[in-house]
This record gives C-alpha cells, sequence and structure tokens, in this order.
C-alpha cells in the first residue's frame, strides 16, 4: 500500500470510518446503469493568520471530513455529499442517486489507470512547527519592513496553509489516494510621501512545507518586494489610453494567458459549443512560435496534482502548438463525450462539489527574443511587469485586465510608470497580434486561485516576456 492509501486508509477506513469493500457495494448499487462515478473522500485541516497594524487580525483552523458520491449518464451528473462519513450516510446518498437518475443502462467506464508518482512530500505543514511560530513570524515581517522604509504606514502580513488527504473509490474496489500539503505567504506594505500615499506586495507559496518561507533571506527578500513596488507607485503617472503595442513580462503576467486563452479551452465549453475556439480544433489560432500547455505535473507547485479529483494521473498537454490548436484540458465525462482522453484535469473545490475540467500549470513556451530587443522595438507603447486581476467572457473571448506594475515605452527605452492602465482585448485575436516570445520563462510566484461555476482551486500561470501589436489600453491620459 503506497504512503498516501496508508495515510487515507487511518483518516477514512479505520475505527468509525467506511469499510471499503462494504463502500464499494453501495458505489455499485449508486452507478448501476451510469457511464461513470466514483466516491471522493476528503480530509482537510486549513489554518490562516493574518497581521495588521502591528496586530494579528484573525487567526483560524478547521477541520473537515466528508464525502461525495457522483453518477454519470451521458451529459447529466448527479451527485450527493455528506460531512457525515459513515455507511449509514453513504446508503442514504447511494439511494438518492438511484432514485435520482434515468434508469437507461449503460456499462460504467473502468477508472483510469494508476501508479502516479508523487509530486510533493506529503507533510502536514500545520503540524511541523507551534502555531506560535508563525504568529511571530508576521510581527517579525512588520517590524522589518518599518526599519528598511521610514515612509512605510502599514503593514499587512498572512500566512495560510492546509493538509488534504483525498481518496477516490469505484464500484470495482479501485482506491487511488493523495496527500497534498499547500502553504503561502502574503506581505503588502502601504507608504506615504509628499502626501501621496501608495500600496506594493508580494506573495509566495507552493505544495511543500512552511519552513522554506520562514527563513530570513526568503521572507526579507518578499517585504523588499513590496517596499520596491509601492516606491515605483509612488513616482507613478496616469497611464494612457488609446491602441498600442504591449510587452508583457514573465512569469505572473501569464495570468492573462490563463483568463483569457485558458478557459476557453476546457472541454465542457468546447463541447457544448460555448467557446470562442470551439470547432477550431487543427486551425491555426495564434501566431507561428505560440507554444502553450497546461501541466499539472510540475513538482511542488501550486498548480500540480499527482492525481486529479477523479483519480487520473495529471499530465502535460500541449493545447497550442505552433499556433495551431491540437488539445483541450479534460476530465473523464467531457472527454468520454468528445471521444478525447481524459488529461487528469478533472478538479473540485471539496468533497462537496462535483468535478469539472479546470486547469493547473497554464504556461506559454519560451521563444528566442530577448526583452532588451522587445522594448527596443516599440516606439511608443506599455511594459506591463504585474498584474493585479482581471475578467474573461468565455462565449466572446473579451477581457479586461488591471496593471498592478506598467511603464511606458517611449522610443524604444522604458520610461515613466504609469498608474491606473487596463489591458483590453479579445482572446483568440490577441493570440494572432504575439509578435515576439522571449527566452527568459519564469513560472508565477505561486499565489494563483481560480474561479468556475462558483469553485475555486489552486492554480500555477508561467510565461517568458512576449511583445503583442495593438492591444487597448485603457488609462486615464489621453
Amino acid at each position: 500500500m503506497s504512503e498516501a492509501l496508508d495515510i487515507a486508509q487511518k483518516l477514512f477506513h479505520g475505527d468509525g470510518g467506511l469499510d471499503p469493500v462494504v463502500a464499494a457495494r453501495q458505489i455499485a448499487a449508486a452507478l448501476e446503469g451510469s457511464d461513470d462515478g466514483e466516491l471522493f473522500l476528503e480530509y482537510r485541516e486549513s489554518e490562516g493568520i493574518s497581521l495588521e497594524d502591528g496586530r494579528i487580525r484573525s487567526a483560524s483552523f478547521d477541520t473537515r471530513r466528508g464525502f461525495g458520491l457522483r453518477a454519470v449518464l451521458g451529459e447529466a451528473s448527479y451527485y450527493a455529499h455528506a460531512g457525515d462519513l459513515s455507511e449509514p450516510a453513504l446508503a442514504r446518498a447511494a439511494e438518492t442517486i438511484r432514485a435520482a437518475k434515468s434508469a437507461e443502462q449503460s456499462m460504467v467506464a473502468a477508472g483510469p489507470a494508476g501508479g502516479a508518482a508523487p509530486l510533493y512530500v506529503g507533510l502536514n505543514p500545520l503540524a511541523e512547527m507551534p502555531f506560535a511560530t508563525r504568529a511571530a513570524l508576521l510581527t517579525e515581517i512588520d517590524a522589518y519592513a518599518r526599519a528598511a522604509d521610514s515612509r512605510v504606514t502599514q503593514v499587512m502580513a498572512s500566512i495560510m496553509g492546509e493538509w488534504q488527504v483525498v481518496e477516490i473509490l469505484r464500484a470495482d474496489g479501485t482506491r487511488v489516494a493523495d496527500v497534498r500539503p499547500l502553504v503561502r505567504l502574503n506581505v503588502s506594505v502601504v507608504m506615504e510621501e509628499n502626501g501621496r500615499r501608495e500600496s506594493g506586495g508580494h506573495g509566495a507559496g507552493g505544495r511543500t512545507s512552511y519552513a522554506s518561507y520562514m527563513v530570513p533571506s526568503y521572507w526579507q527578500g518578499a517585504v523588499h518586494e513590496a517596499i520596491r513596488q509601492a516606491s515605483v507607485n509612488l513616482t507613478s503617472v496616469a497611464a494612457p489610453a488609446g491602441e498600442m503595442p504591449v510587452v508583457l513580462g514573465s512569469g505572473w503576467p501569464g495570468i492573462l494567458l490563463h483568463e483569457a486563452i485558458g478557459h476557453g479551452l476546457e472541454g465542457d465549453f468546447n463541447r457544448k459549443q460555448t467557446s470562442a475556439f470551439a470547432g477550431l480544433m487543427g486551425s491555426r489560432i495564434a501566431a507561428k512560435g505560440v507554444t502553450v500547455v497546461d501541466d499539472g505535473t510540475l513538482p511542488n507547485r501550486r498548480g500540480s496534482l499527482t492525481i486529479d479529483d477523479e483519480g487520473t494521473p495529471t499530465s502535460r498537454t500541449t493545447l497550442i502548438e505552433d499556433g495551431i490548436l491540437v488539445g483541450f484540458i479534460q476530465d473523464r465525462q467531457n472527454a468520454r463525450l468528445m471521444n478525447m482522453r481524459a488529461t487528469g484535469n478533472g478538479r473540485r473545490q471539496s468533497y462537496a462539489h462535483s468535478p469539472m475540467p479546470r486547469m493547473t500549470n497554464t504556461i506559454m513556451l519560451n521563444g528566442e527574443a530577448t526583452t532588451e530587443d522587445m522594448i527596443k522595438s516599440v516606439k511608443r507603447g506599455l511594459y506591463a511587469v504585474n498584474f493585479a486581476g482581471g475578467q474573461v467572457d468565455i462565449t466572446s473571448g473579451k477581457f479586461v485586465f488591471s496593471a498592478a506594475e506598467a511603464y511606458m515605452i517611449e522610443d524604444g527605452k522604458i520610461g515613466a510608470p504609469v498608474k491606473g492602465a487596463t489591458l483590453i482585448g479579445n482572446g483568440p485575436d490577441a493570440l494572432t497580434k504575439i509578435e515576439m516570445i522571449g527566452n527568459d520563462f519564469a513560472l508565477d510566484p505561486g499565489v494563483g486561485t481560480c474561479g468556475k461555476n462558483g469553485q475555486g482551486v489552486p492554480v500555477g500561470v508561467g510565461q517568458p516576456t512576449m511583445k503583442m501589436s495593438g492591444l487597448t489600453v485603457g488609462g486615464t491620459a489621453a
């Protein structure tokens, strides 16, 4: 038995838990006549500590355990869940599903092949050191930030962690499990100079322990990055408005790729013909040189999973290859209905949610240009280094993103920082406007959370610096 299954055995099948043999019979009865389905078991510990103005403002700890039972028949999905992990509760859920679904007969699909190698150590970060140690770190961050720059008037810091254990059981008795740590550290500051106040921040995280983020060299670097961003904003001028070339920085700016393009390549939107990319498989949808992959196999990354929430090992799925659409992000249900393979992207927020196709780490691969060459090629444009957030309409592909850190480009040189810049465009159209792709690929620091249909899951993004022509920049200066 694997280490993950051994931990799951103790949490889900010990005293007062579920007998796997009895559970398999209940699952088989609930799934009779279905195309697919599974029992998803989850145990989760989570905590969060936040500091503001030198004081701990909130501290929380939560433990939850429950199950979700799903039967899939054609395009329909039947789901029952409970926080009571007992055989009577499972029996009631099975009866609910049997009563709700159609009596049409089908054959339950075989479970995914197992054997995925763990991508992260299954340690529990919440148990690795006393709670007081983590709280003390936030107080130390506050003092350090105020001492580092006299203009700092406010410091906010938070540290969050969770330990999730999941097990997926199928009607044939197959069991797979995963043990998932996740931590995150955030630092933000407000600075004031000559009556003007601006903020800056930095955060990072991943599927690892707290230890690496509590090393002074790391968190002090996070403080200095937050101060640097706030300092830049204190000297910023009003952003221009109009159509112009935009150079996007490496790493976190890949969030534009995630939102404007990635969601449109999820299987459910394409199967239902609601994506701007529907029906374009095999067609050129991006400029030559553009290759985009969704990779859930990167060790210790926030968006990575050893197995997805249906039990399928995650994979590196090529979505766009040299500008050609070659793949979609798939869970089991949509892959079956589209006659494609499941890619290990069936994800859910918790046992109370049904899985759907979701991104893991969505990245654009390197090109050959340098950042210097891209900047030099722009007469007048925008250099967007960091983003605060954005939104996209999946059907039309239209997006709006706010730049958290951006600079004017004038005569091939980086100029003044600007505030209030937004990027406005259309995902499919923007892909064709990529003119230069850099050789400096970077991943984001590990802070992304993706929302879809009311569910939030951790994700990652990454890209090299790239130049796009003719994007609309919304700002405050003509």
